[in-house]
């Protein structure tokens, strides 16, 4: 098909242009594939409703991760930064996470072109309303269209469901309720009807967004000033490090809460629809309303709030913490109790917004529907919140939608592999009752997959499902062998007991040396890092600030990363052993009747998913693998024992 050719048979159909199905349709056309990405408002192309930052906690490690994949996040927060900082830094390498502030209609703006612009790619403005289906060979459902208004029909032989909060929308401020999109746009109003259809199980969530204030109504003297970091890490390989860190950091301010503050919000928390039971979605545990925490954390004396700006060209200043669906006059007198906001102009009210997503149990872990072949979810469809956490399942999900059409086997990320990996395993086999958000503490495999080393970890799926050129892949491998190389030089590297070697030891409290060691174990001590023993280090190459940041991480934690390696070994042997699709699991004697219904509503592919079920516990483990092991000895012909 021609870039200028108009059809109504796509190969892909994307329903959805918020961070999830931007990177599903660029995945799914780069992969060669023609693809169509419906919105309702071209306007809105990669929006951020909520606060206009990219990364952050376990966030930033998806966004080095969508780069190694190919995706396009980490290019455009680097391009749209107007300040970063990196979280934890006092702290190890495994929970360490980049997080920029970025300009909102700049990183939006960007988005649209590069979709505007990508080839294989049309962008539609109209709403999905329902989806079209039929049987296979086999006799299983399998979508082939989709229907929109005012556009009518589609023919597909994949589409990948982006909604985010806009389906079935309904913002709440006070008293006032109605359909709503973020941002006061237009909800989508009748999917929900036809996936509820097709037998799908559904869930009901909520999130919310604080107040935006006119930057000339605060007094800025009064707040904690907060500078982003001196040198910037970018989180794409593509970007030209040198360039980036040439912008000038804009900077943020911290203000707190206080009892005047509290008092307002508890003497009007019935006028709050969270309260009066107006709202019946379940909100983010970790990022709950202002209101929520007052109520929930009472012994506290202030909560801490971020002043942020919007953009270079805006006034609009966001309140990140201040999340609210209390009435305007309440909004306006509890913000005026903060210091430096007594004269606080809002430019926008705070809201709180309700939305249907999917139950993410009826997803695999390739994120298709386990009932409708060629059908995937990503984004917070799939129960998640947070613009990363999107990106990340709408890049795996255009990638597997593309293998699912060219008829090749699809990707399906291990717990070990990535955080995007633990997001999605967590999701179809625990599923979730509120909105899910990843972090460090998620991953039992924190040293393997931290954010320098997310290229080694993937760009091979991105390479095979030819997402990223040869010649990028080249690159990441031979980072990666500079990497092993320079490791295993210092190992090999031994220095003597020199005055000037030990007046730094001393210089940092360590113990001086009064025999011949190796350079990497001199870097191992606490005191010292890497870069600290050049002086001494006759032949030490040339490397970049983030290979040398690897080295030295590889270093320091090698006893830790070949602990956790050898774990992922055991738990590769148990994601190795399949368990039939077909299993009825309540005719397996000695399963509890807890697990086996657990079993039964899950469907795991292997043990080790089958042993990340909540509720299945290790017994049942022991009930399945003698089960199996009886199963296979009767289907083995006797003259193969």
């Amino acid at each position: 098909m021609k870039d200028t050719e108009i059809s109504r048979n796509y190969d892909i159909a994307v329903i959805g242009a918020g961070h999830a199905g931007v990177e599903a349709a660029l995945a799914s056309a780069r992969c060669g594939l023609r693809t169509a990405l419906f919105t309702l408002s071209l306007d809105s192309i990669s929006n951020m409703p909520c606060n206009p930052s990219i990364g952050g906690t376990g966030k930033g490690h998806l966004v080095f991760e969508i780069d190694a994949l190919g995706g396009e996040m980490g290019v455009m927060a680097d391009k749209a930064t107007i300040q970063s900082r990196m979280l934890n830094s006092s702290k190890g390498a495994a929970v360490r996470s980049k997080r920029v502030q970025a300009d909102r209609r700049r990183y939006s703006g960007l988005m649209k072109q590069a979709v505007e612009s990508q080839a294989n790619l049309q962008l539609i403005q109209s709403e999905v309303t329902d989806i079209i289906t039929e049987q296979d060979g086999h006799g299983k459902t399998k979508i082939c269209g989709i229907v929109t208004e005012p556009a009518g029909e589609f023919s597909c032989s994949a589409a990948v469901i982006c909604t985010g909060t806009y389906l079935g929308g309904v913002t709440h401020v006070g008293d006032v309720m109605r359909p709503s999109g973020p941002d006061n746009s237009l909800p989508a109003s009748f999917l929900t009807k036809s996936l509820c259809r097709y037998g799908l199980s559904m869930m009901r969530f909520k999130t919310g967004t604080p107040p935006r204030i006119h930057r000339r109504s605060i007094d800025f003297d009064r707040l904690e000033v907060q500078y982003g970091e001196e040198h910037i890490t970018p989180f794409s390989s593509l970007t030209d490090e040198e360039e980036l860190n040439r912008i000038e950091q804009i900077p943020c301010h911290v203000v707190y809460t206080n009892e005047n503050t509290h008092r307002i919000i508890r003497e009007n928390i019935d006028r709050s629809p969270l309260y009066s039971g107006k709202i019946h979605g379940t909100g983010p545990r970790y990022c709950p309303s202002i209101e929520d925490k007052v109520i929930r954390f009472a012994e506290k004396e202030r909560h801490q709030l971020f002043v942020e700006p919007m953009g270079l060209d805006t006034d609009e200043i966001y309140l990140q913490g201040f999340s609210s669906s209390l009435p305007t006059d309440v909004q306006e007198k509890m913000l005026r109790s903060l210091e430096g906001f007594g004269h606080a102009e809002i430019m926008r009210y705070a809201y709180a917004i309700e939305y249907d997503c999917i139950d993410p149990l009826e997803l695999l872990g390739t994120l298709e529907f386990k009932k409708i072949k060629g059908l995937y979810g990503a984004g917070q469809f799939n129960g998640t919140s947070g613009y990363e956490e999107a990106a990340a399942q709408g890049l795996l999900a255009g990638i597997n939608a593309s293998l699912y059409v060219r008829g090749m086997d699809q990707i399906t990320l291990p717990r070990h592999s990535s955080y995007l990996g633990t997001l999605v395993d967590d999701l179809v086999t625990k599923g979730t009752n509120e909105p899910y958000r990843i972090m460090t503490g998620r991953s039992e495999y924190r040293l393997l997959i931290r954010q320098d080393n997310a290229e080694e970890r993937l760009s091979k799926y991105a390479f095979d499902a030819g997402l990223i050129s040869k010649e990028r892949y080249e690159q990441t491998l031979e980072r990666t062998a500079e990497v092993k190389r320079e490791v295993d030089r210092l190992k090999a590297y031994n220095i003597g007991p020199s005055s000037g070697i030990n007046d730094l030891l001393e210089e940092r409290e360590t113990a001086p040396i009064t025999s011949g060691t190796t350079l990497a174990e001199i870097i191992r001590r606490p005191q010292l890092d890497y870069d600290s023993t050049a002086a001494f280090d006759m032949e030490r190459p040339s490397l970049p600030r983030a290979l040398r940041e690897r080295v030295q991480t590889e270093i320091k934690y090698e006893g830790y990363i070949k602990h956790q390696l050898e774990e992922v070994r055991r738990q590769e042997k148990s994601d190795s052993t399949r368990l039939p699709a077909d299993t009825d699991y309540s005719k397996i004697k000695g399963l509890r009747l807890e697990a086996a219904q657990k079993l039964n509503k899950v469907r795991p592919l292997t043990i080790g998913q089958a042993s990340r079920i909540s509720g299945v516990n290790p017994a049942d483990i022991s009930v399945l693998l003698i089960w199996l092991e009886i199963r296979n000895r009767e289907k083995t012909p006797k003259g193969d024992l």
